[in-house]
């Protein structure tokens, strides 16, 4: 893992009139450590350098990394906040008009009350995203339930890390992404891999998991698509999608079977294996494979590699886990580190990639329907009565539980909810059943979106309030392993706009709420209250400094006290976060996705990344380089069934499902399953996948199913193509 001595001697080697900012990189979950190049005359970012010293990418970037700084000063800012002046144009860019910032929180504010006063507290709903800050997601939380006072607050983590979330606190009583540190990766013998594309989605860990193969340990990859990762895999399991907890059941069945088992750690550190084995009996390999479409020979050699390696590290993403089982998948795969007693110690464990900068801080903190800071809950007395203690409200003032992210648009519909204050987050290319999305927006008599730019979701919008970007704020995120890091501002305020946490405190304040934001004065300050807030909860970050946190490159909650260093490794004393202190290893039977190909519909579609673009493309579209790389999204086909069909490389074809149809451009490419197609999701408006995809929830997290349902392909004759 030696870094080359001479890049690492020119780092600090910058022009005269430039200096260099550490920070974060804005994008995924990895949150890379980068320098941003500052022009001292101009105070405003002009490049990036990379930085050697943040120990997760060691200097390391991605495409999207390098080319992050340009959306900072790019012509498409929204400078000034924007009032629509004519309704007839809601959902178009048009109608717009610039205010000043008096004049748009004025209206804000008149409005709120106003509807509220005619229709309840409720009325209004915040959603939000966990692409910000601890510091402004944790505000967030707060800002609905104390300033506006309404129940409906949910964010776009919902689609993203909710299942994760879920199956870890179900299996292991924490939900923190990952139970050893991103440097012991490399160092394990064996990383079975589920539903990541981490070669395109989270490029900077390549060089670890590569390493696992250099020194002679094994990856093992279930993927319905020939990924780049799964093209070096020594094994590909090549599921078809929607069936990895049949895969996962079978691998566990044959852990069993075969003795890998570490019965006494099975004992005397986790419940329900007994049912669990029981259970299991009948997922042999011919059983398993009918429903997955893996030969069995594969599943039989990635159980026996598994089983049989001294230290493994099992990890999943979106692919596993944006299903409508997504949550009884990641505590499937969970049993095999469970079951075999790899868990607890250095180079073994569970980990999952998490999709956006702050998907780990961003949900621990406040943002969710059923969740109060520190991962309080919400359904439980006492942690309302602690948090509420803590604001300083009344108990009796704090909102009752809401409803998730997707469930938000048919109260939006049914005119439960008739307001909405959005912010960091694009619905209207990122949630599921877009015409259902989309209608809801159009139906809302009030929203407010806060952006840097005007995005698919802002056109829906009666008022548009600019926002800092990541490098005009400080702050700070947890990575993907559950490292808190720091963000530092490296230019001022673009133009007009304000960060998060300025809007929310001055809207607080004109709701007549502001007695309790107004000794918050900048994220220091927020930080601090978080830290106070939060203790004692499962995510306890007490001890946390922003000079800790310099300090040591991060630091890995929970953290309890100033002496406290944090905790890289989770479960080194066998103590798992449930009351009695024992892991539960989970019975759970297979279901199919809840929609399955037929006559009409006989593909199954799956939507993903690209290297070059980011959740709904809002930022990435906009950089030329990242543009030009991956202009449009294509459709994935496999050449059997594009022979079937009769289709070409790059031919037009309209796809389609029960909820909507879209044309796509045909990619036809031997690293995909016949039965299978697959659409990246970074684009809107008649592009985006999302108006295909299956809105059918996990009944635990809320995750919506966006890895499987049933489609279509229409080829188009020749006019159509022609005007397509």
């Amino acid at each position: 893992m030696q870094t080359d001595k001479f890049f690492k001697e020119i780092q600090n080697v910058v022009h005269p009139h430039e200096k260099l900012v550490s920070t974060h990189c804005c994008y995924c979950g990895m949150q890379c450590g980068m320098k941003l190049r500052v022009d001292t005359n101009t105070n405003t970012i002009v490049g990036v350098e990379p930085r050697y010293d943040f120990p997760v990418n060691l200097g390391k970037m991605c495409p999207k990394g390098v080319t992050a700084y340009q959306q900072v000063n790019h012509p498409d800012r929204i400078k000034r906040p924007l009032v629509r002046k004519n309704p007839a144009l809601k959902g178009t860019p048009d109608g717009f008009e610039e205010v000043s910032w008096e004049e748009a929180l004025s209206l804000i504010t008149d409005r709120f009350r106003d509807m509220q006063g005619k229709y309840g507290k409720d009325t209004l709903s915040v959603f939000s995203g966990v692409s910000m800050t601890n510091e402004k997601c944790y505000l967030t939380g707060k800002f609905a339930r104390v300033a506006l006072q309404t129940r409906y607050v949910d964010y776009n983590g919902r689609f993203c890390m909710s299942s994760a979330a879920a199956g870890l606190n179900r299996s292991l009583g924490i939900d923190r992404g990952s139970t050893v540190p991103w440097t012991d990766l490399h160092q394990t013998d064996c990383l079975f891999i589920a539903g990541s594309n981490a070669a395109e989605c989270h490029p900077t860990s390549m060089f670890r998991i590569w390493e696992v193969q250099n020194r002679g340990g094994y990856l093992i990859v279930a993927d319905p698509r020939e990924t780049p990762l799964a093209r070096r895999a020594d094994i590909h399991l090549d599921l078809r999608p929607g069936t990895d907890l049949a895969l996962a059941n079978g691998i566990v069945h044959l852990l069993i079977k075969n003795g890998y088992v570490d019965e006494e750690f099975v004992r005397n550190h986790t419940n329900g294996f007994a049912e669990t084995k029981e259970l299991l009996e009948a997922y042999t390999p011919e059983y398993v494979s009918g429903i997955t479409g893996i030969a069995t020979e594969k599943i039989i050699r990635a159980a026996e590699i598994y089983g049989k390696a001294p230290e493994a590290i099992v990890m999943f993403c979106r692919g596993a886990e944006q299903q409508s089982k997504g949550t009884d998948n990641v505590s499937a795969y969970t049993n095999m580190a469970l079951v075999t007693g790899k868990i607890g110690r250095p180079k073994s464990g569970v980990a999952t990639f998490t999709g956006q900068g702050n998907g780990q801080g961003g949900r621990e903190h406040g943002q969710k329907a059923d969740q109060l800071p520190g991962y309080r809950k919400m359904d439980n007395p006492e942690h309302v009565k602690e948090v509420a203690c803590a604001w300083g409200i009344p108990v009796e003032e704090m909102p009752q539980k809401g409803v998730s992210a997707y469930e938000m648009f048919g109260l939006m519909l049914d005119k439960t909810i008739r307001g909405l204050y959005l912010l960091c987050s694009n619905p209207a290319v990122s949630a599921p059943n877009q015409n259902h999305v989309r209608a809801a927006l159009q139906s809302l008599d009030f929203m407010v979106c806060c952006d840097f730019y005007l995005s698919e979701s802002a056109e829906y919008a009666d008022v548009v309030l600019p926002v800092t970007t990541w490098a005009e704020d400080d702050g700070t995120t947890t990575n993907l392993e559950g490292r808190i890091i720091r963000h530092v501002k490296a230019q001022e305020w673009y133009a007009e706009s304000k960060p998060d946490w300025w809007i929310q405190i001055e809207i607080a304040k004109r709701m007549g709420r502001g007695q309790y934001f107004e000794h918050l004065k900048d994220p220091q300050d927020i930080f601090d209250e978080l830290r106070r807030v939060s203790k004692g909860g499962v995510a306890d970050y007490s001890g946390v400094t922003y000079e800790k946190i310099e300090k040591n490159n991060g630091v890995f909650w929970p953290c309890v006290s100033e002496e406290d260093q944090g905790m890289p490794h989770l479960f080194l004393d066998k103590k798992f976060y449930h009351p009695d202190g024992k892991a539960k290893i989970c019975a759970l039977p297979y279901r199919p996705p809840a929609e399955e190909p037929d006559e009409d519909y006989p593909l199954r579609l799956t939507t993903g990344r690209v290297v070059y673009h980011y959740l709904s493309g809002n930022q990435t579209r906009r950089i030329p380089f990242l543009h030009a790389m991956y202009p449009d999204p294509l459709l994935e086909i496999h050449p059997e069934t594009a022979e079937r069909y009769g289709l070409q490389n790059g031919e037009t074809v309209l796809l389609k499902t029960r909820r909507g149809e879209a044309p796509y451009k045909v990619k036809v490419i031997a690293a995909i399953r016949p039965d299978t197609v697959f659409v990246p999701y970074h684009w809107g408006k008649h592009e985006s996948i999302n108006l295909l995809t299956n809105p059918a929830l996990d009944p635990y997290s809320k995750m919506p199913e966006f890895k499987a349902c049933a489609a279509q392909i229409i080829k188009l004759g020749r006019e159509e193509r022609r005007h397509g």
